[in-house]
């Protein structure tokens, strides 16, 4: 398995060459697709060492019971939901649910460490995969960068100390948004690199301590919330005169812009779909692991945020640490109550970022394998059994980010991301089911899933942008219309060419469809700036890819690295996909 990954990169000349042959080399490389068989023998033999299946269901349960409701919740209630957050969150909680269950039919069926990138690149080819997977490590680097500086504010809650003004360093010379350093948050990220760089069943039995003292922890928040807090903080602000009144202060758009906030919460079975290389028995654990694990956190989200929500009024949250100052200020004999939040919440997100962590170096490894990173990032070690170097890479980016970049401009940048990640993956599911490559006409089914697609987009528009009345409920009132006709259209008329062997997404192609506008719906929820900064990162990523990542891939191929498999793979019958 020789590779020779000097002919584009030996010399200047080489490469100048092979930037004049990029129209002949980017149509062919960024459409090729892999089949399961090969992402399962071939591409996972590029790490060298096997990675060790040692985890179980519970171990992947504890992955999602994440610390993204201690970041957001406070950010989401006060500047668009209010109250109403504990809608977000059942919102939020359900469009997670139905992306889980297209995470879930892949990586019960191909258990590789590459989640996401690995199932967009059997099915929509490798641009399409690097695209996604780029965006999937922008996303955990600048979430767990915001979750360690997170880490810093509830800390200091529970010592009693502001954290902005002692554990932060101001630096008046750096703009607004990136000039308080934040050093614990990047001792907490590099210990936690060193742990899941030892040994992933020893990082997974920490995890699963953590998790048992984080899910006994928000019971305490639930319930100390319940029975301190006022009902009329559902309704009533602190200053009536500046803020509005009621349960939905911010409208019902406020609601699904809080939604789309709140999302970070749920990227837990992301990041478990990655490990799904290490479980044990992946028919019986992952669907436990992943879909049910997303009911679970969903119920506790919701009551959390009604916890919050009936301890202090919206326009009162602390949008850094808003559990543990919610009880700041209370009657008598309940000061002891935030510091004890605060401390709970830093066990919380320490679980938090050790599953993230895992996740993220999971990704850079797999994507390491398809050679369109170095593939260096590929390798495993041997003693370890662990991806060292995409776990340091990515410890190191991710604290040199969390030691000066503000929370408000990280979560910005996060949650676009998921969505469009999530999106993706369900479009996937729908094309796999309904295409096979080579002897399936894909266009009926492209046409689908772009007439869908479009028309949830003009949907999401003119709830937006168009003006109360009757016009707009007409014409929204059509567009679903036209949706329900659409999928039905597609369910009658175009057969499914695979029926999963172990699980499937129930009510196909409902669930995934319904998946789809949902994601699109709360990506028109997010603000100008995130879609400016989702741009110009896109184009970074494309500018990769033509530049580097083509060209090592094709190197790749010339090889006869790609080829000699593929030629036989591609001999073999269609039920291969699924060995």
């Amino acid at each position: 398995m020789e590779e020779n990954h000097g002919s584009s990169f030996s010399s200047f000349r080489a490469y100048g060459k092979a930037l004049v042959e990029i129209p002949k080399r980017l149509g062919p490389r960024a459409g090729s697709v892999t089949t399961t068989f090969e992402e399962m023998s071939r591409v996972r033999a590029r790490s060298g060492s096997d990675m060790h299946k040692s985890l179980r269901w519970f171990d992947l349960v504890g992955g999602m019971v994440g610390a993204g409701v201690f970041v957001t919740t406070g950010r989401a209630s006060r500047l668009y939901a209010g109250p109403a957050v504990i809608l977000s969150y059942a919102i939020a909680g359900l469009c997670a649910l139905l992306s889980a269950f297209c995470y879930t039919e892949f990586a019960v069926d191909m258990p590789v460490a590459g989640g996401a990138f690995s199932y967009l690149r059997i099915t929509f080819g490798e641009f399409a995969a690097f695209l996604t997977g780029a965006n999937l490590v922008m996303e955990y680097v600048f979430s767990n960068a915001a979750v360690a500086r997170s880490f810093t504010a509830y800390l200091g809650t529970a010592f009693g100390v502001s954290a902005t003004e002692k554990w932060r360093i101001t630096v008046s010379g750096l703009p607004e948004g990136f000039n308080q350093l934040d050093f614990i948050a990047v001792a907490v990220i590099l210990i936690i690199s060193l742990c899941i760089c030892h040994s992933t069943r020893e990082s997974s039995v920490l995890n699963m301590v953590l998790t048992s003292m984080h899910i006994l922890f928000i019971a305490f928040i639930i319930v100390i919330g319940f029975l301190k807090g006022d009902s009329k903080n559902f309704t009533e602000p602190s200053d009536p005169n500046k803020n509005a009144s009621g349960f939905f202060p911010y409208g019902l758009s406020g609601v699904f812009n809080g939604a789309a906030m709140v999302y970070l919460s749920y990227i837990g079975y992301d990041a478990v779909s990655t490990m799904a290389e290490e479980v044990r028995n992946p028919i019986k654990d992952i669907p436990i692991g992943v879909s049910g694990s997303v009911v679970l956190v969903t119920i506790l989200y919701c009551l959390m945020a009604a916890s919050m929500s009936k301890l202090v009024p919206y326009d009162a949250i602390d949008t850094e640490a808003p559990f543990s100052s919610a009880f700041k200020g209370g009657s008598d004999g309940w000061g002891w109550v935030s510091n004890a939040v605060g401390g709970g919440a830093s066990f919380g997100i320490l679980t938090s970022l050790m599953v993230s962590m895992l996740g993220q170096a999971r990704y850079l490894c797999v994507i390491g394998r398809s050679n369109v990173v170095p593939s260096w990032f590929a390798k495993v070690h041997p003693k370890t059994s662990t991806p060292v170097n995409a776990s340091a890479f990515l410890g190191l980016l991710t604290a040199a980010i969390g030691l000066f970049t503000d929370l408000n401009v990280l979560l910005n940048l996060v949650s676009i991301g998921t969505l469009f990640v999530f999106y993706m993956v369900a479009n996937a599911v729908i094309y796999r089911r309904y295409v096979s490559i080579g002897t399936t006409n894909p266009w009926p089914t492209l046409s689908f899933l772009l007439s869908f697609s479009f028309t949830s987009i003009f949907f999401t528009l003119i709830w937006q942008f168009a003006p109360q009345g009757k016009p707009k409920t007409f014409i929204l009132g059509t567009c679903t219309v036209i949706l329900v006709i659409i999928l039905q259209v597609f369910y009658f008329f175009v057969p499914q060419t695979r029926k999963p062997e172990f699980w499937g997404v129930p009510l196909m192609p409902w669930i995934p469809s319904i998946s789809i506008f949902l994601n699109v719906f709360l990506l028109g929820s997010l603000d100008r700036p995130s879609y400016i900064r989702f741009g110009c990162f896109s184009v970074v990523v494309v500018l990769v890819y033509i530049l580097y990542s083509v060209h090592a891939s094709f190197d790749a191929e010339g090889d006869g690295y790609f080829n000699q498999k593929y030629k036989e793979i591609q001999r073999q019958p269609d039920n291969t996909e699924d060995a």
